[in-house]
């Protein structure tokens, strides 16, 4: 879409620096708002904020528009990330489940890409019927639809923040947000399982900018419009298969993990430079066991937290998730200008290679479970 309105490679990639940058700017600010305020009021408002992010992109099909649409759609990552997992994790503590949050977490991953597979599959023939504009309006009624299941969801407040909110006055409230804000860094800082967690699940999440290009790689194989998604569809199936498998694989060893960024590494970078749309085979691959890694480095992560601000250390870790992916745009940004896209994917695969080496260190151990747990599990 982007291509054919005339934006170069360059410019592509500016734009994500921008979405990017967004989310570093609210990514912390939003988490203690999480811990502070109602988590299921702010997915719904991170979906109506993506919703508006659609609506400038086919309003406004220019560079400015797109800019605009990436800047809301980077406060609505932000007011969601962190949000969602400290969410979910201390509804399943209200109900003495944490065991099945990597499970739960695993499955929640697996259904959103399955339903972008679906909205993948369903953009060509969208695209065919009203082009970019169509799409983009079933974009938009998505985020709409996505704002209802939030609206659905159950919501037990933890005791601290009921009480803080019955407090009178903007001033309670205030002292709450930054009295959370602090607890979240200050656990980040001082803990240093934590601390290792936080910086491995960014340098994860960063990896997952790779997939923005992809598009693009498919376009130097020769491939039509048409059969982009088709190719892209591929990598979204595997990322479900990765996501679903958490669960089970949970409680393996550190240096399993490890191999499995190695091999992402290798996979990637074969498909890469492979020059055919048959190369999207292992990059699929290579995604899934990526989305693997990242969903039980999650679970692992909520785990080894003991603080309140839950929502604010999770969005720590998307703070520096979105520097680890601004460095990954702006290698393509600078790269596009001498080399392919095959090659700058190929390229920025060393990073991959180098956090295997990362990921035994960092990785925490599991929680272990009560009696009670692991009979209900």
């Amino acid at each position: 879409m982007f291509a054919d309105h005339g934006l170069s490679a360059a410019q592509i990639s500016t734009l994500f620096v921008i979405w990017s940058a967004t989310g570093f700017v609210l990514e912390v600010p939003s988490g203690a708002w999480a811990d502070s305020y109602s988590r299921r009021k702010l997915l719904i408002l991170g979906a109506l904020v993506g919703a508006l992010g659609y609506a400038a992109w086919i309003t406004l099909p220019s560079f400015a528009g797109f800019a605009l649409g990436f800047t809301l759609w980077g406060t609505s990552s932000a007011l969601i990330s962190g949000t969602f997992e400290a969410f979910v994790y201390d509804e399943l503590a209200a109900r003495d489940r944490t065991a099945r949050f990597a499970t739960l977490l695993g499955r929640a991953r697996s259904g959103s890409f399955v339903m972008n597979l679906a909205a993948t599959a369903l953009a060509a023939p969208l695209f065919e019927l009203g082009g970019y504009t169509l799409a983009g309006v079933v974009s938009v009624l998505s985020c709409l639809a996505q704002a209802v299941v939030a609206w659905s969801l159950p919501e037990a407040r933890p005791v601290e923040a009921a009480r803080e909110a019955d407090e009178p006055g903007a001033r309670a409230a205030f002292g709450n947000y930054l009295h959370l804000l602090r607890s979240g860094v200050s656990e980040v800082l001082t803990s240093r399982v934590v601390r290792r967690s936080v910086l491995l699940v960014a340098l994860l999440g960063g990896f997952l900018a790779f997939d923005e290009y992809f598009p693009l790689l498919a376009r130097e194989t020769g491939a039509a419009t048409e059969v982009v998604p088709l190719l892209i569809a591929g990598t979204v199936a595997a990322q479900a298969i990765g996501g679903a498998l958490a669960g089970p694989a949970y409680r393996l060893p550190a240096a399993t993990f490890a191999a499995g960024m190695a091999v992402t590494a290798v996979l990637i970078a074969t498909g890469a430079l492979s020059g055919s749309a048959w190369g999207f085979l292992p990059i699929a691959i290579g995604y899934g066991v990526l989305q693997l890694v990242i969903v039980v480095s999650e679970a692992r992560l909520q785990d080894a937290i003991t603080g309140p601000a839950r929502a604010t250390v999770t969005s720590v870790s998307g703070l520096f998730a979105e520097v680890s992916a601004i460095a990954v745009y702006g290698g393509f940004a600078l790269g596009s200008v001498w080399f392919t896209m095959s090659i700058l994917v190929a390229a920025l695969t060393v990073p991959v290679l180098l956090t295997a080496f990362v990921v035994p260190v960092a990785l925490p151990e599991p929680r272990s479970s009560s009696a009670a747990e692991v009979s209900e599990t």
